[in-house]
């Protein structure tokens, strides 16, 4: 297994851990020299805030961990292309590269609905579409349970 695809497969782990709390499943990790320093995945609905996703939460968790606000040499793994807010938040913390699983035809933004990877001035590499059918496939797992509990929903309700 190659070092993105091991990578990614932990940022995977958080994504689960996202889908068993209700939360849409991304999860996401950051490393440096070859070790994980970050871990996180999807928080919005359980912290009540629109800006807990799994990238911002990782790096905030990097910051901390290097007690630097500039996240230089490190690299982070999403298991679903950034959005906007995201691509904010790794420009303003220099990370060095990004790699993600799936495209996000709603709100990506590093070539699917936007492409601000001309803006990302500190990233050196963008690798897209790894592990990209199991992050899919959890997406739409994740997706189909939620329209079966509304429907299920309905019903009871008369």
């Amino acid at each position: 297994m190659d070092r993105d695809e091991f990578f990614m497969r932990e940022a995977l782990k958080e994504a689960r851990k996202a889908f068993e709390e209700d939360e849409v499943p991304v999860g996401a990790v950051v490393v440096k020299d070859g070790q994980l320093i970050a871990r996180a995945h999807n928080q919005t609905r359980r912290l009540h805030d629109p800006t807990a996703h799994a990238e911002i939460l990782a790096i905030t968790q990097a910051s901390n961990a290097l007690k630097s606000q500039f996240l230089y040499g490190c690299h982070l793994y999403v298991t679903v292309e950034p959005c906007i807010m995201c691509c904010g938040a790794i420009l303003m913390s220099r990370l060095e590269g990004v790699v993600f699983g799936t495209s996000e035809p709603e709100f990506g933004a590093l070539g699917s609905v936007l492409d601000l990877s001309q803006c990302l001035t500190s990233l050196k590499t963008i690798k897209r579409h790894v592990l990209e059918e199991e992050a899919r496939a959890l997406l739409q797992d994740f997706f189909k349970r939620r329209r079966l509990i509304g429907r299920m929903e309905r019903w009871l309700s008369g």
